[in-house]
């Protein structure tokens, strides 16, 4: 079982008090007659401007290293998720070869259950916390591009003709789709799990949509309109009344679907 101690060390105080935590780790697992496997401790600094200090179990050093896997995510100490989206692309790209040789039948109704079973996971499993952008998201665009090709009788048609024709989301609304969905999560549960600290919520009966529209922040660094807590504020506060509303997120996805098909035509 892998475990995570963490801490933010802005200051000389911050370096100590993870310093001590590593002493108490290793002498709980000494008073329960357990060894750490030193090799298997290691240290991640997070942001560029980390002092990057040294820390120690018992006697020995543990090692530092630019990058690390969370969750099956690989983190890196600029917390860029490129290296996640290659692992990812090459991953699909993978799959994707082993489904075009070892299936007899390319019809859509062999080829579409296969790549949502076998190729999609990969593309969404945590997508909220990786969130690709810019070029990353051109390379995951072509895993999707390169599943409806394999589609037999979609070859002359364009990526967005096929995408219609088989009834599916484009890569970037499928992500749109899974933002909302757990920020409708995050609402619902409010203040008690701290939903209500992601976003600013303006209820009122007076307003246009949903009636329960997110309140726009303000924001100096361009970086930011691609937060997680910023960048969907736009598309939420364009979701009719029934999405909100919904009591239950069954019957929540199914409204939202609708809504994406007819009102938010990010491609």
């Amino acid at each position: 079982m892998a475990h995570k101690l963490g801490g933010a060390l802005d200051f000389l105080k911050g370096q100590e008090a993870l310093k001590r935590d590593l002493d108490r780790l290793e002498h709980l697992a000494m008073i329960k007659g357990m060894k750490f496997d030193k090799f298997k401790c290691r240290i991640l600094h997070l942001g560029q401007s980390n002092p990057g200090y040294k820390y120690k179990m018992g006697e020995e050093w543990l090692e530092s290293i630019p990058a690390e896997r969370d969750l099956w995510e690989l983190v890196d100490s600029g917390l860029n998720m490129s290296q996640q989206c290659a692992l990812v692309s090459k991953r699909t790209n993978h799959i994707l070869g082993c489904i075009k040789h070892s299936t007899s039948s390319w019809i859509k109704e062999v080829i579409i259950p296969l790549c949502s079973v076998l190729v999609r996971p990969h593309l969404e499993y945590c997508v909220q916390f990786w969130a690709p952008k810019l070029q990353d998201i051109k390379v995951l665009k072509c895993i999707q591009r390169r599943a409806t090709k394999l589609v037999k009788g979609l070859e002359e048609m364009s990526y967005f003709e096929q995408l219609r024709t088989l009834g599916l989301f484009s890569f970037a609304k499928r992500r749109l789709r899974g933002n909302i969905i757990a920020l409708y999560g995050f609402l619902r549960r409010g203040s008690e799990e701290g939903g209500a600290d992601l976003s600013c919520l303006v209820s009122s009966d007076r307003m246009c949509g949903n009636g329960s529209k997110l309140h726009q922040r303000r924001f100096r660094l361009d970086i930011r309109k691609h937060f997680f807590s910023e960048g969907l504020v736009k598309n939420w506060n364009r979701l009719p009344r029934e999405v909100f509303n919904a009591p239950s997120l069954s019957v929540f996805k199914r409204h939202l679907d609708n809504a994406l098909n007819n009102i938010l035509c990010q491609p």
